[in-house]
């Protein structure tokens, strides 16, 4: 089922005869992984369910309808933050841990080897 507040996006690329093709989808059907653009071209009345996986080095531009997509997008910033929250909890800890505050240094022991190295 296709959520019509998402908006729609285009994207112009070069398909493999070298011919420029432009191609206007809902912004879900149209999503970047691994350095390729992939593109939902499944046709319902036929009951094919395909994806077209684009090259970057071929896609010319996309364009998005942002005003629709801003909700998704802010909810993926939300989720990113709370992971870098987490990472930086494990990493320097948090007050409950050892009482550090953000921000403050944290003091790590380092031990001599037997050849001086540390």
């Amino acid at each position: 089922m296709v959520d019509d507040e998402l908006g729609r996006a285009t994207i112009v690329y070069e398909n493999p005869d070298g011919d420029t093709v432009e191609q206007t989808v809902q912004n879900e059907h149209l999503v970047y992984v691994q350095d390729h653009w992939l593109l939902d071209v499944s046709d319902e009345e036929a009951g094919t369910d395909t994806v077209r996986r684009i090259p970057i080095q071929r896609v010319y531009h996309v364009e998005r309808e942002v005003e629709e997509f801003e909700d998704e997008l802010s909810t993926l910033r939300q989720q990113v933050e709370s992971v870098a929250d987490d990472v930086r909890a494990r990493l320097l800890g948090d007050d409950s841990d050892d009482g550090n505050r953000e921000g403050e240094p944290v003091h790590i022991d380092v031990e001599e080897t037997d050849d001086g190295e540390r």
